[in-house]
């Protein structure tokens, strides 16, 4: 690990980190974790900071106004990588995203064995590491397989390098939920004792594969069956202003339905605080492991959510919650009707739930792990991390 702040002789000098990474806005669960590590990361070295978020939540598409930023980030690389010790990368899953990426690598050739690169998806970097173009493969492979460390968020993850890099080279660091969100034992029973309409919260960035129009209509089919019993509460960017208003037009007439907006600190505390379930049925072809699942344990509630990319990795069905299939409205359903009849093992998960974020997902274990692994990576001496304890 690097030394702290030294100014006397013969005190170490601080080294000097390179951080390429997603830094909000707008808010993802990658530039939330980027964020979170960023402000852990600069106590302990002096930091030059490379933004590459997007500036929409677009994704997958050939534009020319992302091309011109990637043009602009690649001079910056240029301009910084000179004198840094070592780079924290958070690398992409589309095909352009990687095209940067690979040329960022390029740029950075010098400092690769001092790289360590963090994937916060997976499905997407699967089928580019792994789909029919050959050459993709091969030029990742020739510059991955220089670098420190590469980062994934679970085991079932460590199949996207797969033939690609040693073994030896992959860490796995699950994410975390902020302490902010967590809520005390007393205060989970609470909530369900004083429970009226049971509250199912969907937290995440409003794109279809995302499930929140799956959940939408799963909630219409319910309030015909049971109703009055279920408040469905969405939170979360739309990627366009024609989405929003076809959303918000379709519940216009469904009070158990509410859209709260982009929520951030006391709101989304609260939000998250109130509810019972917390709900994911995705399919997004750039998923990893979603941190609002995390911060869903940490506020006390149960999960419902979708096998898909590395989630179960962190969900269990039956000890976290339920799993739905994907695109199924009526599994959906289904999932949410044995919330409300079984109320005693709803409280049971999703106090355990609590007590797993307090212990396992912390943002504390996960900077830890990090700083770590980049030590490691500074040194020359990147070995196999126990990251996920």
């Amino acid at each position: 690990m690097a030394s702290e702040h030294g100014s006397g002789v013969g005190m170490p000098t601080r080294k000097t980190i390179l951080f390429i990474g997603t830094v909000p806005p707008p808010i993802t669960g990658q530039s939330l974790a980027c964020a979170v590590f960023l402000q852990e990361l600069a106590k302990h070295y002096d930091v030059r900071v490379i933004n590459i978020n997007k500036s929409d939540l677009a994704s997958g598409g050939f534009v020319w106004g992302r091309v011109k930023e990637i043009v602009g980030i690649l001079r910056q690389v240029r301009r910084e990588a000179d004198g840094v010790d070592g780079v924290y990368f958070t690398i992409t899953e589309s095909i352009l995203g990687n095209a940067k990426d690979l040329l960022i690598y390029l740029a950075c050739r010098r400092l690769l064995p001092n790289t360590v690169v963090h994937l916060h998806g997976g499905a997407g970097m699967i089928r580019l590491l792994h789909g029919p173009v050959g050459v993709i493969r091969r030029l990742n492979a020739a510059f991955l397989r220089r670098m420190a460390a590469v980062i994934v968020l679970g085991d079932r993850l460590r199949r996207v390098y797969d033939g690609v890099i040693a073994p030896d080279t992959l860490r796995v660091v699950e994410n975390f939920a902020e302490q902010e969100y967590q809520l005390p034992a007393e205060l989970v029973r609470a909530k369900f004792l004083e429970r009226g309409r049971l509250r199912v919260l969907f937290l995440s960035n409003m794109i279809a594969e995302k499930g929140y129009l799956l959940l939408r209509d799963a909630a219409h089919a319910l309030e015909r069956d049971y109703p009055g019993a279920v408040q469905l509460d969405f939170a979360g960017a739309f990627v366009t202003e024609d989405d929003k208003a076809d959303f918000l037009a379709s519940i216009v007439d469904r009070p158990y339905i509410r859209y709260h907006g982009v929520v951030n600190g006391e709101r989304k505390k609260q939000l998250l605080q109130q509810a019972h379930v917390l709900a994911l049925p995705t399919y997004y072809p750039f998923e990893g492991q979603p941190i609002s699942i995390l911060e869903g344990y940490a506020a006390g509630c149960a999960v419902l959510t979708t096998d898909h990319s590395g989630i179960f990795d962190i969900f269990t069905p039956g000890e976290n919650g339920w799993e739905v299939e994907k695109r199924s409205v009526d599994s959906i359903r289904q999932a949410v009707e044995t919330c409300l009849s079984d109320n005693a093992k709803l409280v049971a998960i999703a106090q355990h739930n609590a007590d797993v974020a307090k212990t396992r997902f912390t943002a504390e274990r996960y900077n830890r792990a990090l700083l770590s692994i980049i030590g490691e990576a500074i040194a020359g001496q990147a070995r196999p991390v126990a990251a996920t304890a």
